[in-house]
C-alpha cells in the first residue's frame, strides 16, 4: 500500500486530521522536518483524537534523511504538486508508492520535487481556487490510490 509523505507540514490540525485517515486506512505516514509544529501539539493531538496508537508514524529529521531511506526501501516518489506535470487520475499508483505532499504555505520544495519519479497535480475547475487543504488533497488522492490497488475496508 502506498505510504503518505508529508514534507515539512505547518498547521498541526492539518495533519492531524491526515493521521486520522493514515489510521482508517492503515496507511504509513512519514513526516519530514522541519516542522511547523512540536508532535506533542494539543491541536495536532486533538484532530487525531484517539486514533494515534493507530497510526504508523514515523519522522524524519529533514529531505535529504527521507529520500535516502525511501531509495533503500524502494518504490516510486510521487510528488503532488500544483505545478506537477500529471493529473493524479491518469496515475497508475502502485503498491510501494511513496505519496509526497508539501507544506500548506509552499508545497514541496523544488529539491524534493527534483527527486520524485512523477509528479502529478489535482486539477482545480475554478479558476479562484488554487489548491485544496492539504488533508482534503492526502484524502483525495489516497482514496484513488486505493481505489486503483482494490485495498479498501469492507
Amino acid at each position: 500500500m502506498a505510504k503518505i509523505v508529508l514534507v515539512h507540514p505547518q498547521i498541526p490540525p492539518n495533519t492531524g486530521n491526515i493521521a486520522r485517515t493514515c489510521a482508517a486506512t492503515q496507511t504509513e505516514l512519514h513526516l519530514v522536518g522541519p516542522l511547523g509544529f512540536e508532535i506533542s501539539d494539543r491541536y495536532l493531538k486533538r484532530a487525531g483524537l484517539d486514533y494515534w496508537p493507530h497510526v504508523t508514524l514515523t519522522y524524519h529529521q529533514s529531505s535529504e534523511d527521507f529520500i535516502k531511506s525511501a531509495k533503500e526501501k524502494g518504490g516510486r516518489l510521487i510528488g503532488l504538486s500544483v505545478r506537477g506535470a500529471n493529473n493524479y487520475l491518469e496515475c497508475e499508483f502502485k503498491e510501494d508508492d511513496w505519496l509526497l505532499f508539501g507544506s500548506e504555505t509552499d508545497g514541496l520544495p523544488p529539491e524534493v520535487l527534483q527527486q520524485c519519479d512523477m509528479t502529478c497535480f489535482i486539477k482545480m475547475t475554478s479558476l479562484h481556487v488554487r489548491s485544496l487543504n492539504l488533508s482534503v488533497s492526502v484524502s483525495v488522492v489516497l482514496f484513488e490510490s486505493l481505489r486503483q490497488l482494490s485495498i479498501t475496508n469492507s
